[in-house]
């Protein structure tokens, strides 16, 4: 009897709990969900609300969106006009609200390859045709002319008795007196030359080819009037210069007869002045080089000419120099040379002009500032940046439609942030002002060849 109401009471509490749960997910449930959705909305058209009125308080309509600033460090500062950031001090930036509409695009424009079209609204341009007066600037320094240089040689092995210049880059003048060397060989001419002056007077032949012998040797001729005079011979005998200029050491000779070539001035260097390598008591071979002496009167000025001016500078450009040595005095020369051939260390051709540098005295490796005149040029013209260069194979994007489309072109000089176009395009062709823009790689350029 217990078991039987206590499996009734259980049996009416499970029926309890069915019926309680029934209607609070049927009945109760919806309607807090419709209550749910109801205060969102409410809370979305209020937040609407007040936007809008906070516009419309710092009177801010649709059309001044347009002219908000904010920080790109920090996008909740907005600001109606520009300014710094209250939070990082940097300057504010124009918040842009809309962006450009483009019309008429096609789905055929937007289906072309990437790498033949380029969807843009970037600028375009046309070819111009106008004269350009050429100018080139252009750096460099004065140096000798090596056309200008005299060499002092040995004519006879001997040994330097007495020597009268000092040290590198000495001035001298032609005449001047340079060494006296000594010489066995010289000194056995001179005796047989008196020989047959005294013992065969007679014999003119002997005699005139002994004393021609004694001057090709380079023996001087006020030093023969002497042995004629005191009928003996001279142990040592001068050495005279046939040039002017600044004197320059060109060999080094050892005790040892070796010798070996030193460092020479042909262009402007930092040398400091020191004394010479030669010594008196050294020994000369016949034939040595000993001296050279660059003439300082007539100059040259190196101008470095870099690598997109090359095709601009001709053979006989005028040329208008300054120098860093007399800024107050132009200097106007012609080029008459371009050495076809880029010095060590150095990747620009060198253009070679000639000065007269009697009256100017100027300093050997002092600077030069030219300007290189050229021809006019009646030619068409693009901007550099319109032209992309892929190597051996110039292009820019001519505009068709609302794209732009890579096209192969031949280009001549470029001067003054222009380059010369001389095919592949017409004077109705617009293309794109910057090309560089239109791409993110030029290996994925393709034109028609």
């Amino acid at each position: 009897m217990k078991k039987n109401k206590i499996l009734i009471i259980t049996s009416s509490a499970l029926v309890l709990l069915a019926v309680v749960a029934w209607i609070y997910f049927k009945v109760l449930s919806p309607k807090n969900d419709t209550h749910i959705r109801q205060e969102r909305t409410a809370d979305m058209k209020n937040m609407n609300m007040d936007s809008t009125l906070e516009n419309k308080n710092m009177g801010i309509t649709a059309e001044d969106e347009k002219m908000l600033y904010t920080c790109s460090m920090h996008p909740q500062v907005i600001r109606d006009e520009p300014g710094n950031c209250p939070i990082c001090g940097m300057q504010l930036i124009r918040k842009e609200t809309h962006g450009e509409v483009m019309h008429d695009i096609s789905l055929h424009t937007l289906l072309q390859p990437a790498n033949t079209y380029a969807v843009s609204a970037i600028q375009a341009t046309t070819i111009k045709r106008s004269v350009e007066i050429i100018r080139v600037n252009a750096l460099g320094y004065t140096s000798y002319n090596t056309n200008e240089v005299g060499s002092i040689a040995a004519r006879i092995n001997g040994r330097i008795e007495k020597l009268y210049i000092r040290y590198r880059y000495q001035k001298i003048s032609k005449g001047q007196k340079i060494m006296d060397i000594y010489s066995p060989e010289l000194l056995t001419d001179q005796q047989n030359f008196l020989f047959l002056l005294k013992n065969d007077p007679s014999n003119s032949s002997l005699i005139s080819s002994a004393k021609q012998r004694l001057l090709l040797v380079g023996f001087p001729q006020a030093a023969l009037q002497q042995i004629l005079k005191s009928g003996k011979p001279l142990l040592s005998i001068p050495v005279y210069s046939n040039y002017s200029g600044h004197i320059h050491e060109a060999s080094e000779t050892g005790m040892d007869n070796n010798s070996k070539e030193t460092t020479v001035m042909n262009d402007a260097s930092s040398l400091n002045t020191r004394e010479l390598d030669l010594r008196e008591g050294m020994y000369v071979k016949k034939g040595q080089t000993i001296f050279k002496v660059y003439n300082p009167d007539k100059i040259w000025a190196l101008l470095n000419i870099y690598p997109a001016d090359q095709l601009l500078i001709k053979i006989g450009n005028p040329v208008m120099m300054v120098s860093e040595a007399r800024p107050a005095e132009n200097i106007n020369a012609t080029v008459f040379f371009i050495e076809p051939f880029f010095r060590p260390g150095n990747k620009t051709l060198t253009a070679r002009v000639n000065i007269n540098n009697t009256l100017l005295k100027l300093p050997i490796g002092s600077q030069v500032k030219a300007t290189i005149f050229g021809k006019e040029l009646n030619t068409n013209w693009l901007p550099r940046e319109a032209v992309v260069s892929l190597g051996l194979d110039k292009i820019v994007f001519i505009k068709t439609g609302n794209a732009f489309k890579a096209q192969k072109i031949e280009t001549g000089l470029a001067y003054n942030k222009q380059i010369q176009i001389t095919n592949g395009l017409s004077i109705t062709d617009s293309v794109a002002v910057n090309a560089q823009f239109l791409i993110d790689s030029e290996s994925f350029i393709k034109v028609n060849k």
